[in-house]
């Protein structure tokens, strides 16, 4: 049986392909397969860029409000998840969390460049398999602060589907 496939559709940027692995963090893969399949991402944001690091969206719509779904167990090496040995490589989807190893829900980023100091300390699940010239355009927009947030997009990234597509 072959890993699942994803597919983001990002308005005005293109499309992202991504494989996820369940044999890495299967309750992730479920979690984000779920919210995929309720159709939770459509209209929010990527809501923090940071060129050369990640992208990160999935929890915030383009006025901001926050989006919730419900927290997880934290699959990487750090909170005793042993199996999930992903690297934190360009093109790397994992989980966004706060300090607490067990708060993430729905938030995720794709890795823009190489971030080993977070192997074993967030959930990597899945890796871009195409468009990774989208997640460059994205990390190359203009960026500023918000309120309580710093490196959001000047105009909103917005994802505009994430679709199974196998």
């Amino acid at each position: 049986m072959s890993n699942p496939k994803i597919k983001f559709t990002i308005k005005g940027f293109g499309e992202i392909v991504a494989e996820l692995y369940p044999e890495k963090a299967p309750e992730t893969v479920k979690n984000f397969l779920s919210l995929v399949e309720d159709g939770f991402f459509a209209g929010l944001i990527f809501h923090r860029v940071i060129n050369g690091f990640m992208i990160q969206g999935g929890g915030f719509n383009e006025d901001f409000e926050q989006q919730k779904a419900q927290a997880i167990k934290g699959e990487f090496i750090a909170n005793g998840f042993m199996s999930n040995d992903l690297k934190h490589t360009r093109g790397v989807l994992s989980m966004a969390r706060t300090m607490d190893p067990n708060s993430a829900s729905s938030q995720f980023f794709i890795m823009h460049r190489d971030a080993p100091h977070l192997d074993a300390q967030y959930a990597g699940f899945g890796k871009v398999i195409e468009g990774i010239e989208v997640v460059d355009k994205i990390a190359n927009v203009k960026t500023g602060s918000r309120g309580w947030f710093d490196d959001v997009p000047r105009v909103p990234v917005v994802i505009e589907s994430v679709t199974v597509v196998e």
